[in-house]
């Protein structure tokens, strides 16, 4: 039977409701798993039982992290919030490690995933760490824009066979501090981290770039969600 994947909603602050980019949905789908778009709760009975029907998780992009995850003040106007989502992750996330199910970060997952474990982000990257890579590029979104490095001896090296990856970006927030039961799998020329991974668990990675636009035109990235569906059988 396909594995059923779990994703985090989307949040659509004007309309207020839950919104989906299909190529979360379709990455899954061709990957071979049951995507399922998990409802906007705070209610950790719900949230933990709708956990116990999921085999995977995906943890998506969206709003920023709210910096009083890692005791910071948000930076005035730069940056936009979803606290509610903030917490419901975070009861997603422990059941998920505690159950020792897969999880697949993008984006904000990368951040959120490394907030939630006890790291801290750089809140505004063109602020806090400025560089001349492109990490906030302009449509269309498939298209690669920087490099990354890939550490040799990560589970993303044994799964794409390659030190070099070509990577579409976009985000103004990133990992600053890096969580202890994280490691780094790769990383821009800037020093930035792009992907990590948590050593013991099934399947805990986050990258920073988004295969879910990349997937139908980039082998890696079909691959990435190859790797996480089969790991969530």
């Amino acid at each position: 039977m396909k594995p059923i994947v779990g994703v985090m909603p989307l949040w659509d602050d004007e309309k207020e409701s839950i919104w989906m980019l299909p190529g979360y949905i379709d990455g899954i789908h061709h990957a071979g798993g049951i995507p399922i778009i998990l409802p906007f709760s705070t209610d950790e009975t719900e949230i933990k039982r709708l956990a116990g029907l999921c085999d995977g998780f995906l943890f998506t992009g969206g709003h920023d992290v709210s910096p009083k995850l890692y005791n910071e003040e948000p930076l005035d106007g730069l940056v936009s919030c979803c606290e509610v989502r903030d917490r419901m992750e975070m009861v997603y996330l422990n059941e998920a490690i505690s159950a020792n199910k897969p999880v697949l970060g993008i984006c904000r997952g990368i951040q959120f995933i490394n907030a939630a474990l006890g790291g801290t982000l750089y809140q505004d990257l063109p602020l806090q760490h400025s560089s001349d890579i492109e990490h906030h590029q302009s449509p269309p979104y498939d298209i690669p824009v920087h490099e990354v490095a890939i550490v040799k001896d990560s589970p993303l090296y044994q799964c794409l066979k390659t030190g070099r990856l070509f990577v579409n970006s976009y985000h103004h927030q990133a990992v600053k501090t890096l969580a202890e039961s994280l490691k780094v799998m790769a990383e821009a020329p800037d020093g930035t981290i792009e992907a990590v991974y948590m050593p013991g668990h099934c399947f805990l990675w986050a990258v920073q770039w988004h295969p879910e636009f990349s997937w139908r035109t980039d082998e890696h990235s079909r691959k990435i969600f190859k790797d996480f569906i089969k790991h969530c059988f």
